[in-house]
């Protein structure tokens, strides 16, 4: 066996998006599309089938099917919603209802709402009025 070259080793931790302080699974955000520690973010399945499908959140990561995880933050849910995250993570053909799991955001984060205006991205300071 030949040895490994020295570009091939792992030089600090974060080398190749790794986070080796994480412990135990970590999962992405389907929204903000981050890595965190499942722990962190709302497990939520698809439940109905046919024309009546809804997003179901799942705290106890214990209901059948296909799941999913999102941040509770209404910030990731707008973008999730934006981007039509939901149905290419769950691999769905229809559209779902997104109501219960936007409620069950809203109950986990009450000081937020998933149409508050402070999700909207702001803009960078202008340029105007800047010394070159």
């Amino acid at each position: 066996m030949r040895p490994r070259r020295e570009a091939d080793r792992i030089r600090v931790p974060d080398a190749r998006g790794v986070d080796f302080r994480m412990v135990g699974p970590t999962r992405t955000c389907v929204g903000c599309r981050k890595r965190a520690p499942a722990a962190e973010l709302i497990r939520f399945v698809v439940a109905g089938s046919g024309v009546d499908l809804r997003l179901q959140p799942d705290p106890s990561r214990r209901l059948p099917g296909r799941g999913a995880h999102l941040h509770p933050d209404p910030a990731c849910f707008a973008l999730a919603e934006r981007r039509r995250a939901f149905g290419r993570a769950l691999r769905l053909t229809g559209v779902a209802d997104t109501g219960l799991l936007a409620e069950h955001i809203r109950t986990v984060m009450p000081h937020g709402t998933t149409d508050d205006v402070a999700m909207v991205a702001t803009s960078r300071p202008s340029k105007v009025g800047r010394p070159r």
